[in-house]
C-alpha cells in the first residue's frame, strides 16, 4: 500500500480538531480543544448549548419541528425533529457535568430558502418551535441569527465558547458579540 499523499497532511491537520454535526445530527464534547460545526442551515436549525465553567458543549441541527410529522423517523433519529432532538442535547450535556444554570444557548438558521417556503414555512415553524422549547425549559437565547432567506454555517470553540455565523461570504461573532 502507497504511502498517504503528502498534500492530504495539511488538510487533516488543520480539520483534526473539527467535530462535524451533519443534518439531522447533534454531537457533545468536553475537550476544550475541539470546535464543533455544522454546515448548510438553511431551513434546519443549529442550536449550541455551552457551560463556560466545564467548557462543554454540544450542537444539535435539526431539520423539522415536530417528530409528530413522522414518528417512525423520530424514532429513528430523534435529532431530526426540535422537539426530541433539543431534550436530547441538553441531556447529553448535562451528562458530560455541565450546569443547567449555567449555560449558554445560541441558534442560527431557521431561514425561508426554498421558492414555496410560503406555504410550509418551515424554517418559520423551527423558530418557533425552538422559542417554545427554551420556555418550556426556563431558558432563554444568548443570542440568535435566524430567519431571513440564507444559508448559514454555524461554529462552537470550547474553549471560549465563541459561536461564530458564515453567511453570504462574511463571517461574524455571535456569542460574545
Amino acid at each position: 500500500m502507497p504511502p498517504p499523499r503528502s498534500d492530504t497532511v495539511p488538510f487533516l491537520a488543520a480539520n483534526a480538531d473539527r467535530i462535524t454535526v451533519g443534518v439531522a445530527d447533534l454531537q457533545t464534547s468536553k475537550d476544550a480543544s475541539r470546535t464543533i460545526i455544522t454546515y448548510a442551515l438553511g431551513s434546519c436549525i443549529g442550536v449550541t448549548v455551552w457551560d463556560p465553567i466545564l467548557r462543554a458543549g454540544g450542537m444539535l441541527h435539526f431539520m423539522l419541528p415536530e417528530a409528530a410529522i413522522s414518528q417512525l423517523r423520530a424514532a429513528e433519529n430523534p435529532s431530526m425533529f426540535g422537539d426530541t432532538g433539543f431534550p436530547m442535547l441538553l441531556d447529553r450535556v448535562l451528562a458530560l457535568g455541565a450546569r443547567r444554570e449555567r449555560l449558554i444557548i445560541c441558534a442560527a438558521g431557521g431561514a425561508e430558502v426554498l421558492a414555496d417556503e410560503g406555504h410550509f414555512r418551515i424554517g418559520s415553524r423551527n423558530r418557533t418551535l425552538l422559542r417554545k422549547l427554551l420556555w418550556k425549559h426556563g431558558m432563554l437565547l444568548s443570542a440568535d441569527d435566524t430567519g431571513g432567506s440564507h444559508s448559514r454555517t454555524l461554529s462552537l470553540r470550547l474553549a471560549d465558547g465563541s459561536i461564530i455565523v458564515r453567511s453570504q461570504g462574511k463571517e461574524r461573532a455571535l456569542w460574545p458579540s
